[in-house]
Formats: structure tokens, sequence, C-alpha cells
């Protein structure tokens, strides 16, 4: 029963270690670095579209704050939709 026991964790160390070993020889191969490359890219443009996103939302907000302090001050109300209504008469 003991030498049972021990050919079975045996067995199953040979196949964890066998399995990693694999994993790790995919990795330095053409296909796994490629792969590991493209991860890598998706990643990236990910974070750089939220990036871009967190920017807009940053350039709208403190446009909003700084439409308010030129109301206080002036009495103008500037409102986007008169830009793009300017900016659409205007041909640009």
């Amino acid at each position: 029963m003991r030498r049972l026991f021990w050919l079975g964790l045996g067995v199953a160390a040979g196949v964890v270690v066998t399995r990693k070993v694999a994993g790790l020889t995919f990795k330095a191969t053409p296909a796994g670095v490629a792969e590991n490359l493209g991860d890598a890219m998706r990643e990236m443009a990910g974070a750089i579209g939220t990036f871009g996103a967190d920017v807009r939302a940053g350039m709208s907000e403190r446009e909003d704050e700084l439409a308010r302090e030129v109301q206080a001050k002036t009495g103008y109300s500037y409102s986007r939709s008169a830009e793009a209504r300017a900016r659409r008469a205007g041909g640009n």
C-alpha cells in the first residue's frame, strides 16, 4: 500500500513537472513569443484607450468649470451647442 502511494505521488509529480516544462518551452518558441507580444499589445491598446477616455472626460469637466467662471465674471453664457452651430455655419 505504501509503495502504491509513493508511485501515485511520483506519477502526479511527473505530470505536473512535464506540463510546466512544456509550457515554458512553448513560451520560448517563436509562436509563444508572438503570442506573448500580441497579448501585451492588446493590453497596451486597452490602456491607451482608457487613458484617452479619461483625458476627454477631464477636458470636458475643465471646460464646464471655465464656462461657469466666465459666466460668473462676465455674464456671457457659453454653451457647446452654440459652438457647434457656429462651426456648422462657418463650414468648418
